[in-house]
């Protein structure tokens, strides 16, 4: 497997689009004419960058501003003005999670716009939208090499809170190349492993909510593999690109108020939220606010975001917040400090092995913003599958889904698979309305996982005109056929 051969056909889709999109968002005459006016655009630069891990060197990529800052930070209401240029000796694009900018802009190589050149500049303008934790990464192998960073879009309110606000990208890290990752996951699948679409699979769609997530990881069927948390081993866990061996310590104050920004950047990781003994609320996720949950752990999977509000105690100290590793001891995060405290080290790998992720928390999450109640204009039924004796997944269903602009869309989505997967839907938010099939007014978001034989319902605004992928966030999931696209009627 070549990396010039996965970087230009990853992703693609069925047919290749036009690119004259590419070069220029669609924007109305009159907003051209402002932007022309506007300030110089921000800049980013995609580059090379070397950080340590384990006493190691390794060569990664970055996303940064002229002045190394990792990411962006804008104001909500704003305009999305950006200069991407890449100074990498290989293609690249960078999708904009969270946001939901024209189709044009997106980043999805070659849907519709073409992979960023080595050298070239590209300028992005659209509306940034309301506020929220986003973040942006490549939409290729690339990611896997920490091709990705916050990109945080912050309210009025936001900033007069008297709170300090800590952004936290979680990454899972490896020194070997994607391509091999991958590589190695085809060849190691399960010899003789049944499809997961097999018809033994199916009417088991409510067995998930009658079990908890360690129940389901050691169920099996004859002739069916157990539930297959974690597909591959990695070399370290990062929360900031670094490892417990050597966290960031934040100072903070004491008695003092912090917003936690959490985004999972991993690739194939998912993770649950420690935040010790401090009280904790979580008041949004995928940038979007809920109703608050107060807790000391909170799931997150990837391409997820949390935001949770903690306090410090008066009398200070050192304050990890932990990321653990689904189903396994593996561990990493940071340490809030306050001036003086006794910062001692946090072992990697702790005494017990991190929660399965479930719907229990999904379940909870109530939106501060629901979408207004109206019928659904079309309803979809999706079921996701896998063949681990290939290493090929899929989405059954999906080639029909055809939307008209302005219909409110229902997406059933099933996982008839023994994996869990977090599926993401471009340009759009949606709302969860039904999980297991039972109706709730659930949270308003991008991401939603699906736990084996888990159900979800999906609706969201057909307001946004292209084709969207609609695809799981695990990397090599994706990159082996769990991806769809919502097409617009007339497009394509």
């Amino acid at each position: 497997m070549k990396r010039r051969d996965f970087l230009n056909g990853l992703m693609v889709g069925a047919a290749a689009l036009g690119t004259s999109a590419a070069l220029r968002p669609m924007r109305s005459l009159a907003q051209d004419a402002a932007v022309k006016t506007s300030p110089a655009p921000r800049r980013l630069s995609v580059g090379y960058r070397t950080i340590d891990i384990k006493g190691r060197s390794a060569r990664v990529f970055g996303l940064v501003q002229p002045d190394g800052t990792s990411g962006l930070a804008l104001d909500a209401g704003t305009e999305f003005d950006v200069a991407l240029s890449s100074s990498i000796d290989e293609p690249t694009l960078i999708h904009w999670h969270g946001l939901t900018p024209p189709w044009a802009a997106d980043g999805v190589p070659d849907n519709p716009a073409a992979l960023l050149r080595p050298s070239e500049t590209r300028r992005y303008t659209f509306p940034v939208g309301a506020g929220g934790t986003h973040w942006m990464h490549a939409h290729t192998l690339q990611e896997q090499n920490l091709l990705a960073a916050p990109l945080i879009v912050r309210t009025a309110d936001d900033l007069k809170r008297d709170e300090q606000e800590v952004v936290v990208l979680l990454h899972d890290f490896s020194f070997l190349p994607a391509e091999e990752l991958l590589g190695k996951l085809k060849r190691n699948a399960a010899p003789g492993a049944m499809p997961m679409d097999h018809g033994a699979m199916r009417g088991m769609g409510g067995m998930q909510h009658m079990m908890s997530g360690n129940d389901m990881a050691g169920m099996a069927m004859p002739g069916v593999a157990a539930m297959d948390l974690n597909d591959i081993d990695y070399d370290a866990y990062l929360a900031n690109d670094r490892t417990l061996d050597d966290p960031e310590v934040v100072k903070v104050e004491k008695g003092g108020r912090v917003r936690l920004r959490i985004i999972n950047g991993a690739t194939a990781t998912a993770f649950t939220i420690d935040i010790g003994g401090l009280s904790g609320e979580l008041i949004a996720v995928d940038g979007q606010g809920i109703e608050h949950i107060v807790g000391t752990s909170f799931p997150v999977a990837m391409g997820q975001r949390l935001d949770i509000r903690v306090s410090l105690p008066r009398e200070g100290g050192a304050f990890p917040i932990l990321a653990l590793r689904e189903g396994a001891v593996d561990r990493t995060g940071i340490v809030l400090a306050t001036a003086g405290a006794d910062v001692r080290r946090i072992p990697a790998a702790g005494d017990a092995k991190g929660p399965v992720l479930g719907l229990d928390l999904e379940q909870r999450l109530r939106p501060i913003g629901p979408f207004a109640s109206r019928a659904a204009g079309r309803r979809f039924e999706l079921s996701l599958t896998g063949d681990m004796a290939a290493y090929t997944w899929g989405i059954d269903g999906a080639d029909g889904l055809v939307v008209k602009r302005g219909e409110r869309i229902e997406v059933t989505i099933g996982n008839a698979s023994m994996m869990a997967h977090p599926m993401h839907l471009h340009g759009h938010h949606f709302q969860v309305v039904a999980i297991n099939g039972t109706p709730i007014a659930g949270a308003v978001r991008d991401t939603v996982l699906l736990p084996p034989m888990a159900s979800v319902v999906l609706a969201f605004d057909a307001d946004n005109p292209g084709r969207w992928p609609l695809h799981c966030h695990h990397l090599y999931h994706m990159a082996t056929g769990m991806m769809a696209y919502v097409t617009y009627d007339g497009i394509g």
